[in-house]
């Protein structure tokens, strides 16, 4: 036994997913925003982290 060919198309109902799915929240796209300007933001070599100037010591070495 077969079910019967439709018709036309199916009506929309309520599905599994949400009618936003796949589409990023505002929240989510500020807080990646955020994330990137911190990324391209210029970093300044901070003394507690030890960074003490090691690329000027290896193009010195050159």
């Amino acid at each position: 036994m077969s079910a019967p060919t439709p018709t036309g198309p199916q009506p929309e109902g309520p599905g599994l997913q949400p009618p936003d799915y796949g589409q990023p929240s505002p929240a989510l796209i500020a807080r990646a925003d955020r994330g990137y300007a911190r990324f391209l933001a210029d970093q300044v070599p901070d003394v507690a982290t030890g960074g003490h100037d090691q690329e000027d010591d290896a193009a010195g070495a050159r």
